[in-house]
């Protein structure tokens, strides 16, 4: 192929690929095919049977990989083309292309939330969560306020990344955030155009990253989105001049070994998707766009999650402040059963995807505890 050296990954296999690269790309039978990975024809055979639900064992991965890898370029050229891919992507290596997505939360009280929601023209349809949307200048990223009824305001930040690696992406997060936070604080002021100095401030910070390709085969992929929800095992939070990275080893290690962390929680669908969950943030792939989940539908949650953290978290801090937790009636305590309901119960209209994804970010970020924590404060505060 002409403009350099084809390079297709794939991230992991199924039936369907394995008979992409016997018969789209290298054209052989089941049984030279099979002779050439050093495993039985009827193995193969399976495999292909099985289509997309079928996913072979990691070491049999590892050889397709190599088989893959070894293939004459122009068998890799007709392997892309089965597989959707445009011809002009394989003349380099593929980088990492990622979307961060950025949620910060600040409670301004119903009132200000009512002042600031008649000013806008964008409104959702929930019936039981009421938000507005604008759009707000900001010097590097696309960002859209939310303005919730309750009283909460969540800036939701866009930009799109190509980083080097991993550990440059997280030292990114935790440098820009320190400079988003009080970028917040005092839009969320100049907005409200009066003195609101006793505002909280923007505090609890969540990310979501969109992956859209990756250098990573394999299990790599998966340890790779592990990484990018808990981003903080591959930074030096404590270093003099602020967050500073790793040595890159540690990154390499980790892909190379694989990495885990009990407050990971997966919400991938096999074939479909990977995600997961972590206590900084969300990551997401869809392997299969088609069928997975979209960007707007794992923003929906992010959104909705962070403005009842928010609103949750005000309560705590009355109590925390010795004072008698209390909300305007319409989100009082009844408000926040509601909530809890539906964050917990699967709908009839749901996907098994969306519930998988809801359970794991409501596990992860302790939003179920605090919901019913705050319940129970304002329903003791009108008993």
């Amino acid at each position: 192929m002409d403009g350099g050296t084809a390079v297709v990954t794939v991230r992991q296999w199924t039936g369907h690929s394995v008979r992409l690269l016997r018969t789209d790309a290298l054209r052989l039978s089941i049984r030279k095919f099979a002779d050439q990975l050093g495993i039985s024809d009827r193995a193969v055979s399976n495999w292909e049977a099985g289509g997309e639900a079928k996913v072979p064992s990691p070491e049999i991965q590892a050889i397709l990989d190599t088989a893959l890898a070894q293939a004459p370029d122009d068998a890799k050229t007709r392997f892309a083309e089965a597989l959707g891919l445009h011809s002009t992507a394989l003349t380099t290596a593929v980088g990492i292309e990622v979307d961060s997505h950025k949620f910060l939360p600040v409670f301004i009280g119903a009132e200000c939330a009512q002042r600031l929601r008649a000013d806008m023209t964008h409104h959702t349809e929930d019936a039981w969560l009421h938000s507005s949307a604008a759009q707000v200048e900001h010097a590097a990223a696309e960002c859209t306020l939310h303005v919730f009824a309750c009283g909460v305001a969540v800036f939701h930040l866009v930009e799109p990344h190509t980083p080097a690696s991993l550990t440059e992406l997280a030292v990114w997060r935790y440098r820009s955030y320190a400079a988003d936070l009080p970028w917040a604080k005092a839009k969320i002021r100049d907005l409200l155009g009066e003195d609101h100095t006793g505002l909280p401030n923007p505090e609890y910070v969540l990310s979501l990253y969109w992956l859209a390709s990756g250098p990573w085969t394999g299990s790599q992929y998966d340890t790779a989105l592990r990484l990018l929800s808990t981003p903080s095992v591959l930074v030096d939070r404590g270093a003099a001049g602020g967050p500073a990275p790793l040595d890159g080893e540690v990154e390499e290690k980790l892909l190379a070994t694989g990495f885990d962390h009990p407050d990971i929680v997966s919400f991938g669908v096999r074939g479909i998707s990977a995600g997961y969950a972590g206590w900084s943030g969300v990551a997401y792939a869809a392997v299969a766009p088609e069928r997975a989940l979209t960007v707007d539908e794992l923003v929906a949650c992010e959104l909705t999650v962070q403005a009842l953290w928010c609103f949750t978290g005000q309560i705590q801090q009355m109590i925390e402040d010795g004072q008698d937790p209390s909300m305007p009636s319409e989100y009082g305590w009844r408000f926040l059963r509601a909530a809890h309901s539906r964050l917990t119960t699967a709908r009839a209209q749901e996907t098994a995807q969306h519930v998988l994804m809801r359970e794991a970010i409501m596990k992860t970020s302790g939003l179920d505890e605090r919901l019913r924590a705050a319940q129970d404060a304002l329903r003791e505060g009108v008993s």
